[in-house]
Protein backbone atom coordinates (compact mmCIF):
# COMPACT_ATOMS: atom_id res chain seq x y z
CA UNK A 1 0.00 0.00 0.00
CA UNK A 2 1.39 3.41 -0.94
CA UNK A 3 2.04 6.06 1.67
CA UNK A 4 -0.72 8.20 0.13
CA UNK A 5 -3.23 5.38 0.54
CA UNK A 6 -2.13 4.91 4.15
CA UNK A 7 -2.45 8.65 4.81
CA UNK A 8 -5.95 8.65 3.32
CA UNK A 9 -6.81 5.87 5.76
CA UNK A 10 -5.42 7.90 8.67
CA UNK A 11 -7.38 10.99 7.62
CA UNK A 12 -10.55 8.97 7.20
CA UNK A 13 -10.21 7.30 10.61
CA UNK A 14 -9.01 10.30 12.62
CA UNK A 15 -11.46 12.77 11.10
CA UNK A 16 -14.41 10.36 10.94
CA UNK A 17 -14.90 10.93 7.21
CA UNK A 18 -16.79 7.66 6.70
CA UNK A 19 -14.91 6.72 3.53
CA UNK A 20 -14.81 10.21 1.96
CA UNK A 21 -11.00 10.18 1.96
CA UNK A 22 -10.99 7.30 -0.55
CA UNK A 23 -11.85 9.78 -3.31
CA UNK A 24 -9.02 12.19 -2.39
CA UNK A 25 -6.09 12.62 -4.77
CA UNK A 26 -2.80 14.50 -4.50
CA UNK A 27 -4.43 17.83 -5.40
CA UNK A 28 -7.26 17.55 -2.84
CA UNK A 29 -7.06 20.58 -0.52
CA UNK A 30 -7.03 19.68 3.17
CA UNK A 31 -6.77 22.71 5.47
CA UNK A 32 -9.76 24.96 4.93
CA UNK A 33 -11.51 22.38 2.78
CA UNK A 34 -12.31 19.68 5.33
CA UNK A 35 -14.29 21.14 8.25
CA UNK A 36 -13.26 18.25 10.48
CA UNK A 37 -9.57 19.19 10.09
CA UNK A 38 -9.20 21.79 12.82
CA UNK A 39 -6.12 22.55 14.91
CA UNK A 40 -6.82 19.77 17.41
CA UNK A 41 -7.38 17.27 14.60
CA UNK A 42 -4.05 18.27 13.02
CA UNK A 43 -2.29 17.26 16.24
CA UNK A 44 -4.10 13.92 16.26
CA UNK A 45 -3.30 13.31 12.58
CA UNK A 46 0.38 14.04 13.19
CA UNK A 47 0.49 11.72 16.20
CA UNK A 48 -1.24 8.96 14.25
CA UNK A 49 1.14 9.39 11.29
CA UNK A 50 4.10 9.17 13.68
CA UNK A 51 2.76 5.91 15.09
CA UNK A 52 1.78 4.37 11.75
CA UNK A 53 4.96 5.28 9.85
CA UNK A 54 7.45 5.16 12.74
CA UNK A 55 8.55 8.76 12.22
CA UNK A 56 9.15 11.66 14.59
CA UNK A 57 7.78 15.10 13.71
CA UNK A 58 9.08 18.19 15.49
CA UNK A 59 6.72 21.10 16.05
CA UNK A 60 8.85 23.42 13.90
CA UNK A 61 8.59 21.05 10.92
CA UNK A 62 4.84 21.55 10.55
CA UNK A 63 3.32 24.48 8.71
CA UNK A 64 0.06 25.24 6.96
CA UNK A 65 1.78 24.27 3.68
CA UNK A 66 2.30 20.75 5.02
CA UNK A 67 -1.47 20.29 5.26
CA UNK A 68 -2.33 22.32 2.14
CA UNK A 69 -3.13 19.25 0.02
CA UNK A 70 -3.02 15.49 0.33
CA UNK A 71 0.00 15.61 -1.98
CA UNK A 72 1.91 18.04 0.24
CA UNK A 73 1.18 15.91 3.31
CA UNK A 74 2.27 12.77 1.46
CA UNK A 75 5.47 14.49 0.29
CA UNK A 76 6.19 15.47 3.89
CA UNK A 77 5.71 11.92 5.18
CA UNK A 78 7.76 10.46 2.30
CA UNK A 79 10.59 12.91 3.07
CA UNK A 80 10.49 11.91 6.75
CA UNK A 81 10.63 8.23 5.75
CA UNK A 82 13.59 8.84 3.43
CA UNK A 83 15.47 10.56 6.22
CA UNK A 84 14.56 8.03 8.88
Amino acid sequence: MSSMEQIKGVLDAVLGLNGRAASFDASTPLLGNIPELDSMAVVTVITTLEEQFGIMVDDDEISAETFETLGSLTDFVDAKLAGA
